[in-house]
C-alpha cells in the first residue's frame, strides 16, 4: 500500500510519517513538502491513501485531492486542517477522513481502520482483459466503447505482448499487416493513440498504458487478464485455455501456438 503524505511544515510531516510507519510498517511512504512536486510524483505511482494539509500554498489540499481522485478514483483522502472550515468541502468530495491538527497516532489509526475504499476493495481490479475466445476489454464489468475499432485492437496487441514496450512500427505491422502507404498509417495511428488516451482518461484509467517515445506497453499489474492468470497458475487458474485466443485477429498466431504447446504439455502429464 502506498501512502502519500504532503505537509509544508517539516515537523508535522515527520510526525505523520512516524505515525503511519507505526500503524502500518509495510506501507510504502511517499513524503513531500511541496504539493506540486508531490502531484508530479503521483502521476507515475498509484496512491492508495493521501494524507494532505488543507492549507498547502502552491496547490491547496482540497484541489490536490481532486486531482488525485481524477487519477485514482479509489484513493482514500485524509485531510488535516487547522479548523473545521473545509470540512463540508471534504465531505462533498467524499474524502475518507478529516482531522484537526495537531495529528495523533490514535486519530490516524481510526481513519486507517475505517477507510472509504478498503484494501480488499482496491485489490479488485477495474479492468479485465478477455483474450480466450474473442478479445474484449471490460471496465467495471462493461465492455469499453472506443471511437475506432482499431483502437481496441491496439490494446489487444499490447496485452498480447505482456507488458513489453511495443513500437509504433510493430503496432502498424499488426493492425495493417502488408497494407501499403506507411506514412498514411502512421498518421492514422496518431488518431488511434489519441482515441486510446481520451477513452482511458474518461474512464479514469491513468497509468494503464505506459508510454515511451515511439512505443507503448500495458501495465500488467493494473489489470486482470485470463491469459496472464492462466500462464501464472496453469491448471489452478480460474480461467482455462480451450484452444481459442483472440479469434477475431490473425496476427497473434505465434502466441496462439505457444499456448497450444503449453496446454498439450499440461494435459499430457
Amino acid at each position: 500500500m502506498t501512502v502519500l503524505i504532503v505537509f509544508e511544515n517539516e515537523e508535522t510531516l515527520q510526525s505523520v510519517k512516524d505515525f503511519v510507519s507505526a500503524i502500518d510498517p509495510e506501507a510504502e511512504l511517499a513524503c513531500f513538502g511541496s504539493s506540486l512536486t508531490a502531484l508530479a510524483a503521483s502521476r507515475s505511482r498509484e496512491v492508495d491513501i493521501a494524507i494532505l494539509d488543507t492549507s498547502l500554498s502552491e496547490l491547496n489540499g482540497l484541489d490536490f485531492g481532486q486531482y488525485l481522485q481524477e487519477m485514482y478514483p479509489l484513493v482514500n483522502l485524509i485531510y488535516l486542517s487547522d479548523d473545521k472550515q473545509f470540512g463540508y468541502s471534504a465531505l462533498a468530495q467524499h474524502a475518507s477522513g478529516y482531522l484537526l491538527k495537531p495529528p495523533s497516532r490514535e486519530n490516524l489509526q481510526r481513519e486507517f481502520e475505517d477507510l472509504r475504499h478498503p484494501a480488499a476493495q482496491k485489490n479488485q481490479k477495474r479492468v479485465f482483459a478477455q483474450t480466450f475466445g474473442n478479445f474484449e476489454l471490460f471496465v467495471d464489468g462493461k465492455p469499453v466503447a472506443f471511437k475506432y475499432s482499431k483502437t481496441k485492437e491496439i490494446v489487444a496487441v499490447l496485452i498480447n505482448n505482456r507488458g513489453a514496450q511495443t513500437t509504433n512500427g510493430e503496432i502498424i505491422a499488426c493492425l495493417w499487416e502488408d497494407d501499403g502507404d506507411p506514412e498514411k498509417k502512421a498518421s492514422y495511428l496518431s488518431n488511434l493513440r489519441q482515441d486510446l488516451q481520451n477513452t482511458f482518461s474518461r474512464l479514469k484509467l491513468n497509468g494503464i498504458i505506459l508510454k515511451q517515445r515511439g512505443s507503448m506497453a500495458i501495465a500488467t499489474d493494473r489489470i486482470e487478464c485470463d491469459l496472464y492468470d492462466w500462464l501464472n497458475n496453469k491448471l489452478e487458474s480460474k480461467y482455462q485455455y480451450l484452444g481459442d485466443y483472440m479469434n477475431q485477429y490473425s496476427w497473434p498466431e505465434t502466441v496462439h501456438a505457444e499456448l497450444d504447446e503449453i496446454s498439450y504439455a499440461l494435459y499430457d502429464d
